[in-house]
């Protein structure tokens, strides 16, 4: 369904969505002598340094643990592979913050869980999350399922026949898969590399929770440290640094569009696992239970004990539980509740205008503008968070009268429309390239309007994409951070903002608690996906690779 004047309206969207603020935030950054001052800065060099070799470091191991996973839950196929495969993306899924706090209360002196097994180290040994050792460990957990699935991504079009032309020549599977299907799966996993480090260094609650105790100050850090402390007068500045951090993160991009390109062409038998020998199907087994219970099990079962105790440093036993924190993040008029409200409300505001865009501009994007223009959405997405929040700021203050917004509710949902367009676009626009175009021909010559031929040609089979991608945007809203952290004021606190303040103002016990309750909330809208995308192709949602 396309007018001619759909395309024009699709793509100024687009643009304006995307391509507007990041320019903007590129020409404060060159005016003036914001970007020589930054460049002059010895904290801004030693920031980079530490987020280049963090998120390096981090690219790299998260780079082997996903290869490892993708072989035993991709190529070798382990008993219980659907289930095995939902919690090994679920490290990516779950909030940076809320990860980072789980870690924290899963190691240190004072964990309630330690205690409560005897495994606690004496009081005054430093925790060893704290530093580059434990930000780099926990950004390649986190980033890890993004190089599984983007193997996984790329297996999809690998054709069977050639696992069957090497076993026809006598090779052994792991022969096949290593002379055969990993060369065919190199471009995924240099595009998975290149989004894991991305990832890495655009980590604003990591770095945050993990660094600052340890004085490990990096970029998206120290972007938030001078909005904090000069706010809308060292917007230069932060801009300056925002358009460095998305100079360091520009050539992992460049490297996921080559691996993209580089893609073998889909065969007609699809791939299928191979099997093990029990010896070693046990063993494979075995290791990837260990992973699972070492970066999901033992961080959120510290999680809920630090939310079950007084205090910490107090041992998790029948006597000590309590739920006197949940209480408190529950009750009406705190604080709590608020920044519960503040994120149900932006995340499902953007999910709902997100989608209802997506529909037309998927229709549209047979056009060559539009597809054009998409590619200027997937920037705001793909860029660390910082440059999104440096730039929404930027764009309301250069508006008339937008300065009333600043601080408010209303900045941080303009940040995210930006932010996760391209989030919610994607299964839409898949799904409407499947499209039959002779049913909208044959509406047309029925004498169906453009509205009527929306409605009941195309939502209907668009339906499913729409509220997974719908979804999608929810779940990542709903806990977002890097931005929100960036735009807050008073009254326009968010879920992610309030984890982080209670855990850095020392109240731990609590931001376990709202933690908690934030996982449970992902749960039900992980579920309510998963519901909608059963219509789905494969590697719609994250979890169902």
């Amino acid at each position: 369904m396309t007018t001619p004047l759909l395309p024009l309206l699709a793509a100024a969207w687009l643009l304006a969505l995307g391509a507007i603020p990041l320019l903007r935030l590129l020409a404060e950054a060159m005016a003036g002598t914001a970007l020589a001052a930054a460049f002059a800065d010895p904290a801004v060099w030693r920031a980079a340094s530490h987020s280049l070799a963090v998120s390096l470091a981090a690219a790299a191991l998260a780079t082997v643990i996903g290869a490892g996973l993708a072989w035993a839950l991709l190529l070798r196929g382990l008993p219980g592979r659907r289930v095995l495969l939902f919690l090994a993306v679920m490290p990516a899924l779950i909030p940076a913050q809320v990860m980072a706090l789980g870690w924290i209360q899963a190691s240190g002196p004072a964990s309630p869980l330690l205690l409560a097994l005897d495994l606690a180290p004496p009081l005054g040994t430093p925790n060893p999350v704290y530093g580059p050792a434990g930000m780099t460990v926990l950004l390649a957990a986190q980033a890890a399922p993004l190089v599984m699935l983007a193997i996984a991504a790329l297996l999809r079009r690998v054709p069977g026949e050639v696992v069957l032309a090497a076993r026809g020549l006598g090779a052994t599977p792991e022969t096949a898969l290593r002379r055969a299907v990993w060369p065919l799966l190199r471009p995924g996993l240099l595009a998975g590399a290149g989004l894991a480090y991305v990832a890495a260094l655009g980590n604003f609650g990591v770095g945050a929770l993990l660094g600052i105790p340890a004085r490990f100050t990096v970029l998206p850090v120290l972007i938030w440290q001078r909005l904090s402390s000069g706010g809308a007068a060292s917007l230069a500045q932060a801009a300056a640094l925002a358009v460095l951090l998305a100079a360091m993160a520009l050539p992992a991009l460049l490297l996921q569009a080559r691996a993209a390109r580089r893609a073998p062409a889909a065969g007609r038998m699809a791939f299928a696992p191979l099997t093990l020998a029990p010896t070693a199907r046990a063993a494979a087994l075995l290791l990837v239970l260990l992973y699972l219970a070492a970066v999901l099990l033992v961080p959120l079962a510290a999680l809920a004990a630090a939310a079950l105790v007084p205090a910490l440093g107090v041992e998790l036993s029948a006597e000590t539980l309590t739920w006197r924190h949940f209480a408190a993040a529950l009750s009406p008029g705190a604080h709590t509740g608020r920044a519960f409200g503040n994120s149900l409300m932006l995340s499902a505001g953007a999910a709902l205008v997100l989608a209802a865009a997506a529909l037309p501009i998927a229709l549209a994007m047979r056009a060559r503008l539009v597809r054009a223009a998409s590619g200027a959405t997937d920037l705001p997405y793909a860029l660390p968070g910082a440059c999104t929040g440096v730039a929404a700021i930027l764009v309301v203050l250069s508006l008339p009268g937008g300065g009333a917004l600043y601080g408010t509710l209303g900045l941080i949902g303009l940040a995210y429309l930006t932010r996760f367009q391209a989030l919610a676009l994607r299964p839409v626009a898949a799904a409407a390239a499947r499209l039959d175009p002779t049913l909208d021909e044959a509406a047309r010559g029925m004498g169906a309007g453009p509205l009527r031929r929306l409605f009941s040609v195309h939502l209907p089979p668009l339906a499913p994409a729409l509220a997974a991608g719908a979804i999608l945007v929810a779940i990542t809203a709903v806990n977002e951070v890097t931005v929100s952290s960036l735009l807050y004021g008073p009254g326009s606190q968010t879920l992610g903002v309030l984890v982080f303040g209670l855990q850095e103002s020392g109240q731990s016990p609590l931001a376990a608690a709202v933690s908690c309750l934030a996982l449970l909330l992902m749960a039900a809208l992980m579920a309510a996906a998963t519901l909608a995308a059963r219509r789905l192709p494969a590697g719609t949602l994250p979890w169902r690779p």
